[in-house]
C-alpha cells in the first residue's frame, strides 16, 4: 500500500501484528499497534514519553488521579517486549514525569523494569521532564542515539532532520468519519524523520496540525493514527484540527 500526497508517495506495507512496515531515511522501520516502534536491522523497540508517576505528581498536588499508571504503562511495555523479544529496549526521553518520580516508585514497577533490562540493553534517553535520567535503575542514559543510521533524540530540533526519529510532541490525529470526528495518538513521517506518540498512560495527545509541528517536514506528512490492532494510514488533507 501507499499513500499518496502532494505529488509523492510514502510506501508502506502492512505488517502481521497490525501495524506498518515503513521506511525512514532508508532504515526499515514497525510502526507498531500499540505506539511502539520497531527499528528491524538493530532489533530494536522504542517507545516515548512514558511519564512514569505522572498520577503521584499529581496527586502530591492534591489533584487526584487512579495512581495506576505507571504500572499500566510497564505491563503494555513487557506485552511488546513479550512479542518482539528485542536485543535492545530505548525509552526515548520524558521516561519520567518528574525529576523526583523515580523516588515514588511503587518497588513491584522498579522490579518490573529491571526485569525488562533483563539480557538486553535498556536505553534511556533524556527529555525536558527528566534530564538526568534514573539514579537507581539499571541500563545506559544518553542525550541521542544512533542505529540503524537513525539518530534517536527527544525533542524534534527545528527544520528538517533526515533520519531523526523523535518523541516530545504527543503527536495525536483527528478526522471525521460518519459525521463523527475521531481523535486518536498517532506516528507522524516524511518518510525522511519520524515523531513517536506517547506512550505513556496518562500522557494525552497534541493535535498535529497544531503549530508545533509547523516546518518539521519537507513535505506533507502521513499520520499513522493507533487504532483498535490496527494502524491506519491517513493523508494529511484528510486531517483536522481541534
Amino acid at each position: 500500500m501507499s499513500v499518496a500526497d502532494a505529488g509523492f508517495k510514502i510506501a508502506m506495507r502492512r505488517s502481521s501484528c497490525g501495524g506498518l512496515h515503513a521506511r525512514v531515511a532508508g532504515a526499515r522501520v514497525t510502526l507498531r499497534t500499540s505506539g511502539a516502534a520497531w527499528l528491524i536491522a538493530s532489533r530494536a523497540l522504542i517507545v516515548a514519553d512514558l511519564h512514569f508517576e505522572k498520577g503521584s505528581a499529581y496527586g502530591v498536588r492534591g489533584q487526584l488521579l487512579p495512581p495506576y499508571d505507571t504500572r499500566d504503562t510497564l505491563y503494555r511495555i513487557k506485552a511488546e517486549v513479550e512479542q518482539t523479544a528485542p536485543d535492545i529496549l530505548v525509552f526515548l526521553g520524558d521516561s519520567f514525569h518528574d525529576g523526583e518520580a523515580e523516588s515514588r516508585l511503587d518497588p513491584q514497577d522498579a522490579a518490573l523494569l529491571v526485569a525488562l533490562a533483563t539480557g538486553r540493553r535498556l536505553i534511556w534517553v533524556v527529555g525536558n521532564h527528566d534530564a538526568d535520567g534514573p539514579r537507581a535503575l539499571p541500563g545506559e542514559v544518553v542525550a541521542t542515539l544512533e542505529l540503524d543510521g537513525l539518530l534517536l533524540t527527544h525533542e524534534p530540533s527545528d527544520g528538517h532532520a533526515p533520519g531523526e526519529v523523535a518523541g516530545h510532541l504527543h503527536p495525536a490525529a483527528k478526522v471525521v468519519s460518519h459525521a463523527r470526528s475521531v481523535r486518536s495518538r498517532c506516528f507522524v513521517t516524511d518518510g525522511e524523520r519520524l515523531i513517536l506518540p506517547a506512550f505513556g498512560a496518562y500522557a494525552g495527545g497534541l493535535n498535529v496540525r497544531d503549530r508545533a509541528f509547523d516546518g518539521l517536514f519537507a513535505r506533507e506528512p502521513v499520520a499513522c493514527a493507533l487504532g483498535r490492532g490496527r494502524v491506519h494510514a491517513l493523508a494529511w488533507p484528510s486531517l483536522i484540527g481541534d
